[in-house]
């Protein structure tokens, strides 16, 4: 049976995913930013990262323009930071505190809320259907012991640490 967009949403709102707000500077100076939940690791040596990224998005000339951005992985508080960045406001950073990245062109890093980060410049890019694939180069970045921001069938929840777990047996 073809899947149609609703069939497509609902295969993959059914599997728990972590969330990310992936920022950039374009050349312009604004820093732009948006919610995403297709990040993950590509490989270990050296060390990359993938995130598909809509070629609707505000965010994506950014990185294209500089070749850098960050990947922020939201805690279990940033709920607030993903709802905002899912969104298309004009000042997405005013509410949040951030700091400019040290290795990726100036590209917002969180300071609360989250659970780590990547410094990123790009690696490459492959167009997919609507969304270009763009890979990253990890230059930079930061974990914190935080619970991750996890989002399953169109709601947020926290996944408990893995100490959690092993406490609760």
């Amino acid at each position: 049976m073809p899947i149609d967009a609703d069939g497509f949403r609902e295969i993959f709102a059914s599997l728990p995913t972590t969330v990310a707000v992936v920022t950039a500077v374009g050349l312009d100076g604004i820093p732009r930013g948006m919610t995403t939940n297709t990040v993950t690791a590509l490989s270990r040596n050296p060390p990359l990262l993938l995130v598909c990224m809509d070629e609707a998005s505000q965010t994506l000339p950014a990185v294209r323009e500089s070749g850098f951005f960050a990947v922020n992985f939201l805690a279990d508080s940033g709920d607030g930071i993903s709802q905002t960045f899912a969104g298309k406001a004009p000042d997405k950073f005013a509410r949040f505190d951030h700091l400019p990245a040290r290795q990726a062109g100036g590209a917002p890093v969180f300071t609360a809320d989250v659970v780590a980060h990547a410094e990123c410049s790009v690696h490459a890019e492959i167009p997919a259907g609507d969304h270009s694939i763009v890979i990253g180069a990890i230059r930079a970045g930061a974990a914190r012991d935080r619970a991750p921001l996890m989002y399953h069938r169109r709601s947020y929840s926290s996944w408990p640490p893995a100490q959690q777990l092993v406490a609760a047996d």
